[in-house]
């Protein structure tokens, strides 16, 4: 990655380009205490190439973002595609979304690269990331329209005025944030990975694909539909430096399949643990199958499996 431009000024690029054409999105542009906001789907209708504009905002333009052909259970179901060759700085750096972001009744998860910006975050002391940038952009999951509270929340943090603050909104349950998350399938091999403290300076390009589920029309079950496409159906490909009995040895532990709470759709699981993320085994949070391609050996070490059956209850038949 060259060093001519921060992480925060590669997503603001795209972001200027979001707002250019935010009437051929379908998306909205707001100024909110200062602040540009952009409702990709909370009020504005948004739709798929707002949603892949989302996903390279989350990534600070770090990564190509596309659709593929695919299908489940004999259905066309496109695949959301992700690929990068700085893996670690796109998806930890910048898409994983570790800032809670709270403001008197106002609750999300913060991703994209203000939170390199921030550099608050424990994932920061473990790896390169933080960085100095003359503005921030971040992406929130949410159903609610961050107003001026979010915007002094953010800015005091930060320490940047108002005006260098762009923020990206949409929930999970418009089809524009359906898409940004379920573009995160490497993001949650890479966490896990780092969870499991590999060294994450082997890795050297990645590969993600998941499929893109119906959206759903409430919040609980868009949840459970976006976290199964990942966790059932996300395939991932990571070129690695490494020694293959070290890969031997962690990829077994990383896909979901690792997890005893894998084997049932998302939303039953939560409701298992009474709708607390936090009682849900976090090694769970990963997708279906794993490749490494060591570019040290040449060889090739495959973990994981993905499960349609779940996948079509999960899309398909659960109301």
């Amino acid at each position: 990655m060259t060093a001519t431009l921060t992480l925060n000024e590669r997503a603001q690029r795209l972001a200027d380009h979001l707002a250019a054409t935010a009437a051929a999105l379908r998306i909205a542009v707001h100024q909110t205490g200062g602040a540009r906001v952009l409702d990709c789907g909370i009020h504005a209708e948004g739709g798929l190439q707002a949603g892949l504009g989302l996903a390279r905002v989350c990534l600070a333009g770090q990564a190509d973002v596309t659709f593929a052909p695919g299908e489940v259970a004999g259905l066309p179901c496109p695949q959301v595609q992700v690929a990068t060759d700085w893996p670690v700085a796109a998806c930890l750096a910048s898409q994983y979304a570790g800032w809670e972001v709270s403001a008197g009744d106002f609750f999300a998860m913060g991703s994209g690269p203000m939170r390199a910006a921030y550099g608050k975050e424990e994932l920061f002391d473990h790896m390169p990331g933080r960085e100095q940038a003359p503005l921030a952009v971040g992406v929130l999951e949410t159903r609610q329209l961050p107003g001026e509270q979010v915007i002094d929340f953010l800015r005091e943090r930060l320490q940047l005025p108002a005006a260098k603050l762009t923020l990206l909104a949409a929930p999970a349950s418009s089809l524009a944030g359906t898409v940004q998350v379920v573009a995160r399938a490497l993001e949650t091999a890479l966490h896990k990975l780092h969870e499991l403290q590999f060294d994450l300076s082997q890795v050297v390009s990645g590969f993600g694909t998941a499929p893109l589920p119906p959206v759903a029309r409430k919040e609980l079950q868009a949840i459970g539909r976006t976290n199964d496409a990942i966790l059932y159906g996300g395939r991932v490909i990571l070129w690695v430096r490494a020694d293959d009995d070290q890969l031997r040895e962690v990829g077994p532990r990383v896909p979901s399949s690792a997890s005893a709470d894998h084997g049932a759709p998302f939303a039953a699981i939560f409701e298992r643990y009474h709708r607390d993320f936090y009682k849900i085994d976090p090694m769970l949070f990963s997708p279906a199958q794993l490749v490494f391609q060591n570019l040290t050996s040449g060889r090739s070490h495959a973990f994981g499996r993905i499960e349609p059956e779940i996948l079509q209850r999960s899309f398909f038949q659960e109301t």
